[in-house]
């Protein structure tokens, strides 16, 4: 570790030690990148995603609060639900109306339940491909959810429900002697490639299983946008910082400070994946025509090269836009662009000036490449080093 970085290191420490922390003091520490040591970023993403307060005396109660609140939040939508499954039919005389699965009422129980299985089997399907080239998320976690995985709770967990909601059709297959074999289709038709649907043993649960759960929280509290596909690439890249933070009384409670941190950066972030706002100005087509609107004054070569090969933004800045480029880049490489984008005030700004930054970089193969050549390079983006990129973001910024 160099003399410098080592400095650098003191220097959080100092600003973090502060019983008041000075928010503009850390924002321009953090914006060239946060040190992993110590549980450094975890913390500063903590602050800077507007999760703790800025008085270190608050902090204690707070999140003891908080994670409280995210146990009530598991309670009433996953455990109570699941027991209430559970509990349903067990005696022919206790199904009621309400309670029939073919109640045709949009506010029955069994409704509700129907519409979650159909979200959740989303999330199951977009978390268990999260990163798969790391294998970080499909590792136990070190620390499962008791409250989960009591064993005194007999219900049907989000585990079951996956298995019972995507095996419940079976395959009938009769040979010649009449003999009936019933088979789930999953094994009939190999729909699941070896290990996607392997789950661990009771009583542990990977990490993909704990950003299920986030997810599933979040949709049942935000019925007005549920789940989008993506929001698994969002929320992938913060639960990893606290999961992985050394510092063990943090980690312990990745879950609950991932849920809350992602619940805020959704806040500002929401109206992207809203499609009935995306031609409003807070809509994602606004944003997108902004980096073409930027690079028009940044560079007017280009842009006119861009348009007359009519290469619309949205073919590739929505992706850029809407996952905050964690689909560009490798995944210590997002982190280190997200250092840069949550330390910034008007973080979402910054990351159109990054959108704008990566364009010019590659001015010059754009400028000779035809449509085809440059729609792969906008879509599988060439430079690796973030550092470059975001160097040039922050010169562009200053000559605005």
């Amino acid at each position: 570790m160099s003399t410098a970085y080592r400095n650098r290191i003191q220097e959080f420490k100092v600003a973090l030690s502060e019983e008041n922390i000075n928010l503009k003091t850390l924002r321009d520490l953090c914006f060239n990148g946060i040190p992993f040591e110590g549980g450094i970023r975890a913390l500063c993403w903590k602050i800077l995603l507007n999760y703790l307060p800025l008085d270190q005396t608050l902090w204690e109660s707070f999140l003891k609060k908080q994670r409280e609140v995210y146990s009530q939040f598991l309670k009433e939508m996953i455990i109570q639900p699941g027991i209430a499954k559970a509990n349903l039919g067990l005696s022919r005389e206790d199904v009621t109306m309400e309670d029939h699965p073919l109640n045709p009422n949009p506010d029955s129980r069994w409704n509700t339940y129907f519409k979650d299985n159909e979200i959740l089997l989303q999330i199951d399907k977009d978390v268990r491909r999260l990163y798969p080239d790391m294998a970080f998320f499909q590792r136990p976690t070190e620390y499962p959810c008791q409250l989960i995985l009591d064993p005194q709770n007999d219900y049907e967990t989000l585990r079951r429900r996956v298995e019972q909601t995507t095996l419940k059709a079976q395959t009938v297959n009769r040979n010649r002697s009449g003999v009936t074999n019933v088979s789930s289709p999953g094994k009939a038709l190999n729909l699941y490639p070896s290990n996607e649907y392997e789950v661990l043993p009771n009583g542990s649960e990977a990490h993909w299983e704990v950003v299920e759960r986030i997810l599933f929280i979040y949709a049942k509290l935000n019925p007005g946008i549920a789940y989008v596909q993506g929001m698994n690439e969002i929320v992938g890249p913060i639960y990893y910082t606290f999961a992985t933070d050394p510092n063990s009384q943090w980690k312990e409670h990745a879950e609950a400070d991932t849920f809350f941190c992602f619940t805020n950066l959704m806040s500002e972030n929401r109206d992207n994946f809203i499609k009935s706002l995306d031609d409003s100005q807070c809509g994602i087509t606004y944003k997108m025509e902004s980096v073409y609107s930027m690079l028009k004054q940044k560079d007017m070569e280009l842009y006119l090269k861009l348009e007359e090969q009519n290469i619309k933004p949205q073919y590739f800045t929505f992706r850029w836009l809407t996952l905050l480029l964690s689909q560009e880049f490798l995944l210590p490489d997002v982190i280190r662009i997200w250092d840069t984008l949550f330390s910034d005030q008007d973080r979402f700004h910054f990351l159109i000036l990054v959108c704008c930054a990566m364009l010019i970089l590659i001015r010059d193969s754009l400028l000779a490449g035809d449509f085809t050549v440059n729609m792969r390079s906008l879509q599988d983006y060439p430079i690796s080093d973030v550092h470059t990129i975001l160097t040039k973001a922050k010169e562009l910024q200053d000559h605005s």
